[in-house]
């Protein structure tokens, strides 16, 4: 499928995000939980707590299975909490998937996951453990609320038990089946990102360049789209937004002579802040 003009993401995507009341306060802007980080993989549920927290989430928690992770030393504010505790705390959105693993203990917790009434954004290992479970997708589909996929191409091949060349043959194309058959928001990452759900309308991200191709960049992305939701955007609005905002940083920081090589994650959700705040208060 090729876009029309009308099917391109733009900076208007911006206005989305309404400027916050002088008498607003962190209630005011939800709760995000982040759910990963097995044993090696603790910086990948931070990076996304991280940029939730960067991106305007009220307030912002993580879960690692890695024991003995009480602080993140460099971002004190965000609240971290074992894995049980932070399934049995209200949250607006939960997101599971960054650095989870495919422990059996990883599975049973994406289990609970899909039990919980929040906003639900899965990712990286939560979008394998459920391509690789007809019982997680049926529990997919059970939920009331809405969940998100962020895929790349290969674990939406997974998810759709297609070959990564598929995927790329028509990109459009495998994000709508991929919404249609879990009946979810989708974005499907890479060059000229793709974001839809459940229908027929789709649009494509044109911001980005090489330089996102490194480590946590997805990372940083769930947790944009987590801290966008909670702070009250629709799903497709929130995942447009997130993609254009996540490329557009990087654009930003190539004119700046940082990157394409050895950019890294925790600048572009810096950046992106930025952006968002240039907008309006």
């Amino acid at each position: 499928m090729k876009p029309h003009t009308d099917q391109l993401i733009s900076k208007a995507i911006l206005d989305a995000l309404p400027p916050r009341p002088l008498d607003s306060n962190k209630g005011n802007f939800g709760s995000v939980g982040i759910l990963g980080g097995a044993p090696g993989m603790t910086g990948a549920v931070l990076l996304a707590a991280r940029a939730a927290l960067h991106l305007g989430a009220g307030k912002t928690y993580a879960a690692s299975l890695s024991s003995g992770i009480t602080l993140d030393f460099m971002q004190p504010e965000i609240m971290l909490l074992d894995p049980s505790q932070l399934l049995d705390t209200a949250l607006t959105v939960l997101a599971v998937g960054p650095g989870l693993g495919q422990s059996e203990q990883a599975r049973q917790l994406l289990e609970n996951a899909l039990k919980n009434p929040a906003i639900l954004v899965l990712d990286a290992d939560a979008l394998n453990l459920l391509a690789a479970s007809p019982a997680l997708k049926n529990l997919t589909l059970a939920r009331t609320g809405p969940t998100l996929l962020t895929p790349h191409p290969g674990e939406a091949a997974r998810l759709l038990a297609c070959d990564t060349q598929t995927i790329q043959r028509d990109r459009p194309a495998a994000a709508l089946q991929l919404a249609e058959k879990y009946c979810a928001w989708v974005v499907l990452k890479g060059a000229g990102s793709i974001c839809t759900g459940p229908g027929k309308e789709w649009r494509i991200n044109t911001t980005g360049n090489p330089g996102l191709s490194s480590a946590g960049m997805g990372d940083v992305l769930t947790g944009m789209v987590a801290a966008l939701l909670a702070q009250g955007l629709e799903p497709f609005a929130a995942l447009q937004l997130a993609a254009y905002l996540h490329g557009a940083a990087a654009d930003a920081l190539l004119l700046q002579g940082i990157g394409p090589v050895g950019l890294t994650a925790s600048e572009v959700m810096l950046e992106a802040r930025k952006i968002l705040n240039q907008r309006a208060i």
